[in-house]
Parts: structure tokens; C-alpha cells; sequence
């Protein structure tokens, strides 16, 4: 009899901790006829792939200089034997096209952001007003006809919640304009004002925005810090505040004896290179560009009526994922295109390089370029992914240590404890300005996190769930 009741309680107990309901979030009776059956679809995720990025499937490679080693520096690449699990990876270097979008983003939301303090109650500004006058740039809680939900109005009540004020939500469908001619109104043209560049600072006279003033606002958990002190909570949260603006000096800067002033010009901003890889961005910029591809992916799902899954979080790849990618699928392969050749049976060149002392374009025929070249202009590797060697190098999450690979994980490879510590970080692929033996996809170099090159660009990736499905490829 003790028995019986001691089984009856247990299944109390499971019972009345099966909790919440399914559906629209309202709870309700746990299980289906008395069954504990999950609810929901039965269906398989399905790892929807992020346009402009390809899949690299996960497994087990030799990393390292394993094919040869010119330099004789074993401490810098030591073989060794690890596994990486699949990701999805940008295949192509980010390019200044797309690091444009970035930077006016930002400019944009500090813009809305100005206009809505100025705009104060609105007076008269309308949902949807046009931009006819700054009251139409007021915050979307302060406008006519605004209903906010009894959640919105608790946390108003309650003075916001912390790091995110639902009051002060931007109405981003009213367009802005940052040609003189077409300001609806003198405040307005106050307010933008205030972020161009004052007039005794201007050069010709030239009008263009203060960019040191653009900085873009995030923050992240050190969750390994809050696991090794076995507790979580705001005090491992670090918040960022990074001016996006790429270092357009770096042409100058790198090159005290050569004349690439035209570069420093216009490289960034210029139509004519809209599809190269962007440069003069620091560690903390590109990661600052991973947080900001996250956060339009996650408004975007969280804005349709059919919520998504939480979308993963975009990233750089660790150096083990990158050699991985790097080697496309080639066990040992010395270059991405697998062989220790730099030319194909044609003679043209595999990647964008210096092939020889002091010559950094030999002949157009043979697809050499005098600096950077545009995305694509170089065979793609086994995975699908262009200019892993060459073109610029690329920043990874991983930090630089002469011993990283006698200590790390055989699993996923990176020193969590170390990465944003460290001012090393480990930068993979060699530039237009190297020579072949740089690019060989187990070579290993680094940069300071606060630095920006000329010659160095970086690329994202997005970790796949384990249980994921097939691919779904998104639309343009």
C-alpha cells in the first residue's frame, strides 16, 4: 500500500510540473489524453540559409601547417587533429557596399533618435506622417491614435526597463532626408546640423557628417566568466559603444613611401568600389557588424505575424573554423583551390596576390591587380566561398597565442576565457600585399584588436544547429 501511494505521488508531481500550455502562450491542461505528448509541430527544423552565405558542413581536419613550412615555425601552426561543427559562412569578405548599410544605419537611427527628443510631444505629428515637420519624427508612443499594449503601458508605468526604454520607440516609417533643400522646417535643420562636421573644422568647405560621433551601442554576456563563477546575471553583461566608421587613413598610414592617396580618397565611399572588400575596420568594428546583422534578422522575425525561431546569432569564425572553411573540403590542402600551385594550367593566378619582389600587378591577363580586387574576381574553393587566400586577410573571434594549439580543445577550438582579453587576435587568408607562402590556409598571423589595415577585411559566419534539417536558401 506504501508503494502504491508513493507511485501516485510521483505521478502528481510530474504532472503538476509539466506547466505551461502550447499555443498563443495561454496555458492550459498538460499532455493529450492523459499522455505526457510535447505540443506543437512534429516537423524538423529547418536551418534557413542567410542570403550570401553558403553552408560548410561540419567534420574532423589536420590543422596547421601539416603540408609544409617554409619558415621552419612549428610554434606558430603545430598539426593537430580537431573537429568543428557546421556553420553557415559569408561567401564572400564583407564589402565596402555592404559595410555602407552598416555605417548609414546607425547615422540613421541617431538622426531619429535627435529628431525625437527635439520633437518632444509631437504637436500634431501623425502614425505615418510623411516627415512634413519634426513633429512627425516624435516617438511612436507620443503620436495620435498609438495603442500601446497593457504589457507596454506596465513597463512605461514602471520607467522603462533597463536598456531599452518601450517609450521611446522610434517611428521608422516616416523617411528621412539629409538634402538641405528638402527640410521640412528649421528645427529639423537644426537638429541634423548638429552632426555634420562645424564649419571651422570643414576642409574646401566641404560638408560631410561628423562620423566620430556615429557610434553604434550593443552588449554581450561573458558567459564564460559567469559559468566560472557559477552565477549569471547584469554584471557579466559588457556594453559597447563603437564609432563604426571605417579608418580611411590606413592607405596613408601603411605606406609612408608610396603614393595611394587616391585610395584614401575614395576607396570607402566611392561607387567604383562598392563590390571590394571593405578595410580599415578594427576587430571591435566587425564585431560591432556581426551584432548589427543579428539585430535587423531578429527585428525582422519578430516582425512577422507567423513568428520565427530566434534567429542564431551572427559572428566571425573562430581560426579553426576558418582554416576548415579555408581548406574546402581538402584534407591537407595547401591552398583553398587544394594543390600547391599558385597559377592553373593556363598561367592565370588562383588568387590576388604580390607574386614577385616589387611586382604586385605582372600581366591583366593573368588576373592580378595592382591593390585589392573585387569580390568573386578568383575561382571559388570546394565550399563555395571566394578569396580565402588573398584579397585581404580577415579578422577571426580567436585570440593570438604561439602556444594556442597545445592547450586548445580538440572540439570547436577557441579560447573563450582569452578572446576579448586578449589584444592579439589571430588573422587568417595573407592580402594583395603578401606573397604566396602567406596564403596557405594553415598559415598563421596576428594584428592588435584596436588596429586597421589596409589590407585587412573579415567575413561572418552563423553556427547551424545540431538537429537542424537541409538548407533553406532565403530570398534576395
Amino acid at each position: 500500500m506504501k508503494r502504491i501511494l508513493l507511485i501516485l505521488l510521483s505521478a502528481s508531481v510530474v504532472i503538476s510540473c509539466s506547466g505551461g500550455g502550447g499555443g498563443k502562450g495561454i496555458t492550459g491542461n498538460p499532455g493529450i489524453k492523459g499522455e505526457l505528448v510535447p505540443r506543437g509541430s512534429s516537423k524538423s527544423f529547418v536551418a534557413e540559409r542567410p542570403y550570401g552565405m553558403v553552408p560548410i558542413p561540419g567534420g574532423s581536419f589536420v590543422m596547421g601547417m601539416a603540408d609544409q613550412d617554409f619558415a621552419s615555425t612549428p610554434e606558430k601552426a603545430m598539426p593537430k587533429t580537431v573537429t568543428v561543427s557546421s556553420f553557415f559562412m559569408d561567401e564572400t569578405e564583407v564589402t565596402n557596399a555592404e559595410y555602407r548599410v552598416f555605417i548609414n544605419a546607425v547615422r540613421d537611427s541617431i538622426a531619429r533618435g535627435l529628431l525625437a527628443e527635439a520633437a518632444g510631444e509631437g504637436g500634431g505629428g501623425e502614425e505615418g506622417g510623411n516627415g512634413g515637420s519634426i513633429a512627425d519624427y516624435a516617438y511612436a508612443s507620443k503620436k495620435t491614435g498609438d495603442e500601446a499594449t497593457p504589457y507596454q503601458k506596465f513597463l512605461e508605468s514602471q520607467g522603462g526597463r533597463d536598456g531599452y526604454d518601450e517609450s521611446k520607440k522610434l517611428d521608422k516609417k516616416v523617411p528621412l532626408t539629409y538634402n538641405t533643400s528638402a527640410y521640412p522646417d528649421e528645427k529639423y535643420a537644426e537638429v541634423l546640423e548638429s552632426m555634420y562636421l562645424p564649419a571651422e573644422k570643414r576642409i574646401n568647405n566641404e560638408r560631410i557628417i561628423d562620423w566620430s560621433k556615429i557610434k553604434y551601442n550593443y552588449q554581450w554576456e561573458d558567459v564564460a566568466s559567469a559559468v566560472k563563477d557559477k552565477d549569471r546575471g547584469t554584471k557579466y553583461l559588457k556594453k559597447e559603444s563603437i564609432a563604426v566608421y571605417p579608418d580611411t587613413t590606413v592607405w596613408v598610414k601603411d605606406f609612408n613611401y608610396a603614393y595611394n592617396e587616391p585610395l584614401f580618397d575614395q576607396y570607402f565611399w566611392h561607387n567604383a568600389y562598392k563590390e571590394y572588400p571593405v578595410v580599415g575596420v578594427t576587430w571591435d568594428q566587425a564585431r560591432a557588424y556581426c551584432d548589427f546583422k543579428t539585430k535587423i534578422k531578429t527585428d525582422y522575425n519578430n516582425s512577422l505575424k507567423k513568428k520565427k525561431q530566434k534567429a542564431m546569432r551572427f559572428r566571425l569564425p573562430t581560426e579553426s573554423e576558418w582554416e576548415y572553411a579555408a581548406k574546402g573540403g581538402i584534407q591537407n590542402a595547401t591552398y583553398p583551390w587544394g594543390g600547391p600551385y599558385l597559377q592553373d594550367d593556363r598561367g592565370c593566378y588562383l588568387a590576388n596576390f604580390k607574386p614577385k619582389r616589387g611586382t604586385y600587378i605582372e600581366d591583366e591577363k593573368k588576373g592580378t591587380y595592382t591593390y585589392t580586387a573585387p569580390v568573386k574576381k578568383f575561382p571559388k574553393n570546394g565550399y563555395g566561398l571566394y578569396d580565402m587566400a588573398g584579397n585581404v586577410a580577415e579578422w577571426t573571434e580567436s585570440p593570438y597565442n604561439n602556444s594556442t594549439y597545445e592547450f586548445s580543445s580538440t572540439l570547436n577550438p577557441y579560447l573563450s576565457n582569452q578572446a576579448y582579453r586578449e589584444v592579439k587576435k589571430t588573422v587568417r587568408g595573407g592580402s594583395w600585399k603578401d606573397v604566396g607562402y602567406l596564403l596557405m590556409t594553415g598559415y598563421r598571423d596576428w594584428e592588435r584588436k584596436d588596429s586597421a589595415r589596409s589590407y585587412i577585411g573579415f567575413r561572418t559566419i552563423q553556427d547551424i544547429p545540431a538537429g537542424a534539417g537541409k538548407f533553406k536558401r532565403t530570398t534576395k
